[in-house]
């Protein structure tokens, strides 16, 4: 492991003034951090512990929830009102990693997650996520946890989280703090990028910019689902994941939004599926036309070509368990 600079920040300011160099991090749990650096993926020159920051607590708002960005993974899991009111995120979380990992991961931290494509945690591949302009050793290779929707001729690449697969379905926001303390808001929806032409880009964060929440609207009273296909039944990626909140009025969908894991290089959300199925009707031939909305430009790559079928399958079972109409498995 590379030598670094520690510094230990004791309020937001010094923090974004503190990592605003060029190749300063942030550490919090380290789940995935430390990994990278112990492995040179990742070299950075200083890190900066936030540990000390007041994020760490879950607040009723007038608008719904606010997660701080220091709430570990098994405390928000657990939460009573995460559990009642949003139990896909619930659920998602505790899809993901191990129970020692969600004690110490964090919500923001497990927003800024990096892919676990093979070949950019092998150094002595090219990977133009790792060194742009490298090459992409993954096309043509093994492409098993690639992407199908979304990719480019630079990156294949999935986001493996789960938790924000949900926070995408619940139609959640980042709270992001900047220098001199300038605050923005993003929805989830487009905190993470495509790779285009820049992969070494995972999402929206300028340099030294700090996640300091999450915060999640209202609920909506609906039916919420998190199902993970994966290769076992524990600690593993997904194949293909969706995240669905889902209400019906009178036999119709009344409100529908649903997100999708495992299948692109961010969690990916399309507004045309939850358009389409609001006032509907449910039956198995609405749930074709949506499985065809999301598949429209999906793209195999050989290994992984079992997706795209996959998907269909698993959107249209989660929809029938949603609406409680046919079978579901």
């Amino acid at each position: 492991m590379k030598l670094f600079e520690y510094a230990r920040a004791e309020g937001t300011d010094m923090a974004v003034k503190a990592a605003a160099e060029p190749q300063a991090r942030y550490i919090a749990g380290g789940t995935n951090l430390l990994d990278l650096m112990k492995l040179e993926v990742m070299a950075p020159d200083k890190l900066v512990d936030i540990n000390r920051l007041d994020l760490k607590s879950i607040e009723e708002t007038d608008d719904g929830l606010r997660i701080g960005a220091l709430v570990t993974n098994s405390d928000c899991a657990a939460h009573p009102d995460i559990r009642k009111h949003y139990g896909v995120l619930s659920r998602a979380i505790l899809a993901g990693a191990s129970g020692q990992l969600r004690n110490k991961a964090t919500t923001g931290g497990n927003l800024c997650q990096r892919t676990r494509c093979y070949y950019f945690y092998d150094t002595a591949m090219p990977c133009n996520k790792r060194e742009p302009g490298s090459g992409c050793q993954a096309i043509g290779g093994a492409t098993r946890l690639h992407a199908i929707l979304g990719a480019s001729d630079q990156c294949i690449a999935t986001y493996p989280g789960d938790m924000a697969v949900a926070m995408s379905a619940l139609d959640a926001t980042v709270e992001i703090e900047g220098k001199e303390g300038a605050r923005r808001h993003v929805p989830v929806r487009d905190f993470h990028r495509l790779p285009g032409d820049h992969p070494e880009k995972d999402n929206v964060l300028e340099q030294g910019e700090l996640i300091t929440a999450v915060t999640l609207p209202a609920p909506t009273g609906g039916t919420q689902i998190y199902r993970k296909v994966r290769d076992r039944a524990s600690y593993a990626f997904a194949m293909v994941s969706v995240a669905a909140d889902v209400r019906m009025d009178g036999g119709k969908i009344d409100h529908a939004a649903l997100a999708f894991g495992g299948i692109a290089h961010k969690p990916w959300h399309d507004p045309a599926i939850d358009d389409l199925l609001k006032g509907e009707t449910p039956s198995d031939a609405l749930f074709d036309k949506a499985a065809d909305i999301l598949l429209t430009e999906a793209k195999g790559q050989g290994g992984n070509d079992f997706k795209i079928p996959l998907a269909r399958r698993t959107l249209k079972a989660v929809l029938r368990e949603a609406t409680q109409t046919g079978e579901t498995a």
